[in-house]
């Protein structure tokens, strides 16, 4: 009871009033000081002619104070500017009382009170060293008590420029936690082995296990906002096997109301850790192209389309109408941005493969851009229902596009996938022959612009790896990993819907865009650094399982096709893949011939004409391969 009875005594400001009562009093001793001093403590002067002086000193003392407010900052976070505003008051009281005493010798207002300037003098001396030493012994008394009752955690910053002193500064102020600053990091050699607040600048190539041991290091804060991802990734990995917690500041634009808080001080997380510098879009033609306008979204409760819709929500559109077959999904997204204070928009339970119902929406809200969002993307799922990959990935962008072109919409966006680009999979297989249907429209269309959007692995979606390893480590693990080699290209939801918007705005039509990604990255990596995020260790607390590749399943995915190559677009980041020529008639009527002949087709039939459409489709690691081998005999022979 004692010691929690101290905690939260220090854990109380003390009042700026009992502050202020304080120093009145240290300036009273002080005075007595120094004409202890002046008479060499021999006592020799008239003590009436002292407490006469008092009352000038304390009400100029306290006029000082209360001026410059030196009472008013938190004695246990005393800096050099507390010390210099007590410099200040008190060099004002001198001040006053020398013009004072000046005033009364001219005027004689009150006969024979008169202080010696070397009392004057030395009780300013006395009294700044007094007040400000003062303050000092009971920030180091406070450390003190509160180091032995609390536990501490030391910290390192990484940033010695003006976010590291805001970050070292919100530390300090955090009445919740007790940190200490050990130390700062920066990779400017003009900065290292200087000090700030008498805090030592170091070199990151010294912060070594020995270095993070011997301080007792727990966590390193990084604060430069400038810091490269690729930096950002480098650093972490060797933080993190020297067993420390890896914590990073926010951008500026997310500090409470522009001040940060030790408690918005977070855990680096995986979506730091691309290993790339993230796309950021912001376009005002974006905003102009959707301002007024129906828009409909397709797979509107889906990760990609739910991101979508809620960019779209925040802008002036006219109407928003969310499509999707997830009753629940969607539910739970109308009821995001109604408390989002979103209302321009109708949510409706509805399968892209009824036609029928999707013509009542063309008709009834007459929408101007669509955003085709709604499809199968589950690999090994699909790997095993070639029809329902068709039926979604195919025929339902078929008909969302038939009406597109029929009901003469302005602009119509497929979301599409790196999976599509030479595919081994079934999935891949029938989003690029989604692809080129789109295609095939875009080459009679005069009205509707069509384009298709081309990226990879969403971080955070669902089925993605980073939600299945959060689930793993929560159960303890072990990770899955289905190859230690396999790669992929990652990018986070945000951007992956800006780039759809931004799709949406530009070309002709007709276009497949594609960005880049920067470098692809190992799923063991990345289950590693998780493992490590979550303040466990591997192979020791969770390892990682290697389970095969499955069905469909490629080592290393691709953004652009056999024959593809790119242009650029006035976005430094973002691609045009330029196509090669196809016959749009015949493969056309392919594609028709497929659906409607869908209920007859078994599944190797249904997937041999998909390797017709598709002639750079080559199955890996699934019961279609021999379709390649017959293939490839028929050439043979």
């Amino acid at each position: 009871m004692l010691r929690n009875f101290f905690l939260r005594t220090l854990n109380k400001y003390a009042s700026k009033w009992i502050v202020l009562f304080v120093d009145l009093g240290l300036m009273v001793l002080s005075f007595f000081f120094a004409y202890a001093i002046r008479f060499n403590a021999s006592l020799d002067f008239e003590l009436s002619n002292l407490l006469s002086q008092l009352p000038l000193v304390v009400l100029l003392a306290l006029f000082s104070f209360m001026t410059v407010g030196s009472y008013k900052g938190i004695i246990r976070h005393t800096g050099t500017k507390d010390a210099f505003n007590v410099f200040v008051g008190i060099s004002i009281y001198t001040i006053a009382l020398s013009t004072s005493l000046l005033l009364n010798e001219v005027v004689g207002l009150v006969p024979n009170f008169n202080i010696p300037i070397s009392i004057i003098l030395i009780h300013f001396l006395v009294a700044t060293f007094v007040l400000i030493i003062s303050r000092f012994m009971f920030k180091a008394f406070y450390e003190l008590l509160s180091t032995s009752l609390k536990s501490i955690t030391n910290v390192l910053i990484y940033g010695a420029g003006h976010s590291g002193m805001i970050t070292y500064a919100a530390l300090n102020k955090d009445r919740r936690n007790n940190f200490e600053v050990r130390g700062f990091i920066d990779d400017n050699p003009n900065k290292i082995n200087k000090k700030i607040d008498r805090i030592k600048i170091y070199n990151p190539e010294k912060i070594t296990a020995e270095f993070i041991e011997k301080n007792d290091i727990k966590e390193i804060i990084f604060s430069m906002p400038r810091l490269r991802s690729s930096r950002l990734l480098e650093l972490t990995d060797r933080f993190l096997d020297l067993n420390v917690k890896v914590k990073t500041v926010p951008a500026l634009a997310k500090w409470i109301e522009g001040n940060l808080q030790a408690n918005q001080i977070k855990q680096v997380n995986i979506d730091d850790l691309l290993d790339r510098d993230q796309i950021t879009i912001n376009n005002p033609i974006v905003k102009s192209k959707v301002n007024n306008k129906v828009v409909l979204v397709t797979g509107a409760a889906g990760s990609i389309g739910s991101e979508i819709s809620r960019q779209l929500a925040s802008y002036e559109v006219k109407q928003l109408i969310l499509i999707d077959q997830a009753e629940s999904p969607l539910y739970d997204l109308q009821q995001e941005l109604w408390q989002n204070g979103h209302h321009n928009f109708v949510a409706i339970v509805s399968d892209v493969r009824d036609k029928f119902k999707l013509e009542r929406i063309f008709k009834k809200y007459q929408p101007d851009r669509v955003f085709h969002a709604a499809a199968y993307k589950h690999v090994p799922l699909m790997e095993k229902s070639p029809y329902e990959a068709i039926k979604i990935n195919v025929l339902g962008t078929k008909n969302v596009a038939d009406l597109a072109l029929e009901y003469n919409i302005e602009r119509f966006v497929m979301v599409s996938t790196d999976k599509a680009v030479n595919p081994t999979n079934v999935m891949g297989a029938s989003k690029r022959i989604a692809e080129l249907y789109i295609g095939c429209l875009s080459k009679k269309a005069t009205k509707t612009k069509f384009t298709i959007t081309r990226f990879g692995n969403v971080l955070g979606s669902n089925g993605s790896v980073i939600p299945l390893f959060k689930k793993q480590i929560e159960h303890g693990g072990p990770l899955t990993v289905t190859h230690k080699e396999i790669t992929r290209y990652f990018m986070t939801i945000p951007e992956a819907c800006s780039l759809v918007l931004e799709a949406g705005t530009m070309g002709k039509g007709g276009e497949i865009y594609i960005f880049d990604m920067g470098k692809s990255v190992k799923i063991f990596d990345i289950a590693k650094r998780m493992i490590y995020l979550s303040g466990l260790k591997y192979p020791e607390d969770i390892d990682i399982k290697i389970t095969g590749l499955r069905p469909g399943e490629k080592l290393y995915e691709e953004l652009l096709a056999d024959g593809e190559n790119t242009t650029k677009t006035y976005h430094e980041k973002i691609l045009i893949a330029k196509t090669t020529e196809l016959n749009s008639t015949n493969v056309k009527e392919k594609i028709e011939s497929i659906i409607d002949n869908l209920p007859n087709l078994n599944n190797k039939k249904l997937v041999s004409l998909m390797k017709e459409i598709v002639p750079e489709y080559i199955s890996k690691n699934s019961e279609f391969e021999e379709l390649d081998h017959e293939i490839s005999n028929e050439l043979l022979s």
